[in-house]
This record gives structure tokens, sequence and C-alpha cells, in this order.
């Protein structure tokens, strides 16, 4: 397996785990504007892989116990637009840990620009959808990450 064969994989720089996208036409209008439902795609694809470099397996967990994340708030606001063809980051910093849930804040850049701000609430939730503790291990990981500078925490 080569590397053009493996998926693309963000990470942490300090407390900002940062994951690159292009736009592609599939997220646009007609007019090569990025639709607005996209951005929150856009922002779960970084989650998810936030919580994998983070060490944490949700795919395991949703196996093994049925648990998982479910976003339960969501406050975004639009500030500018981004256009089919742009190389975008997802930036993404962890805002509050709780013992079921982490709030995170997420932010659509395009070079400098700040496109659009977001902060999401995710709840922990048993697979009866009721509200449970994170992993002990999760919530040790989650407030290590948010202890951290600038320096590199790639290896949490």
């Amino acid at each position: 397996m080569s590397n053009l064969d493996t998926p693309y994989r963000g990470g942490f720089s300090g407390r900002e785990h940062r994951f690159a996208l292009t736009v592609y036409f599939e997220d646009t209008d007609t007019a090569g504007i990025v639709y607005y439902a996209n951005y929150l795609k856009f922002m779960e694809r970084a989650r998810s892989d936030m919580l994998r470099a983070a060490g944490i397996d949700q795919k395991a967990e949703l196996e093994r116990t049925g648990s998982a994340y479910a976003v339960a708030e969501v406050s975004v606001r639009y500030r500018k637009p981004a256009f089919l063809g742009d190389d975008l980051v997802v930036v993404s910093t962890l805002e509050a840990v709780r013992a079921v849930s982490v709030t995170i804040q997420q932010r659509v850049m395009r070079g400098p620009d700040l496109l659009t701000d977001a902060m999401v609430t995710a709840a922990f939730l048993t697979a009866d959808q009721r509200p449970q503790r994170q992993p002990k291990e999760w919530v040790e990981r989650f407030k290590a990450i948010a202890a951290r500078g600038g320096e590199d925490a790639s290896n949490v």
C-alpha cells in the first residue's frame, strides 16, 4: 500500500486539531459557492478525525457497548463564503469537558480568513439514547489536550 492509498489524517498542533480539505463540486451550488449545510459536514469529519487523533476509537466503543457521541447543540456563524476549489482547514479546539459531554469550537478557515465559526456540544449517549458518563480515559485525554499550549500534542 502506497501513501497514495492512505486516507488523509489531520492532527494536533498544541490545543488545536487541524483538518485540511478541498471544496469539490458536490459541496457547492450552481454558482460554485459552498452550500451552508456542508460546513456542518466538514466540521463533523474534523471532529471524528480529532477523536481518532486523540486515541479514541468510536467504532470500537459503538460495537462494544452501543455508546456514541451525538451532537446535542450547535451554534454557527457564517462570515464569508467558500468556493469551488478552495483549500480549507477546519480548526477544532476543546472548550469544555464535562462528565457526559464535550464542547468544541470549530472554525473553517481559508488561509487567514475565518469563514465559519461554530460551537458544538456532543453528548455521550448509551445505545438507547440516554446520556452516559464518557469513559474516564477519554476525559483524561481531552483534559490533557486542553491543557497543552503551543507544543505539538499529536502524541497524547
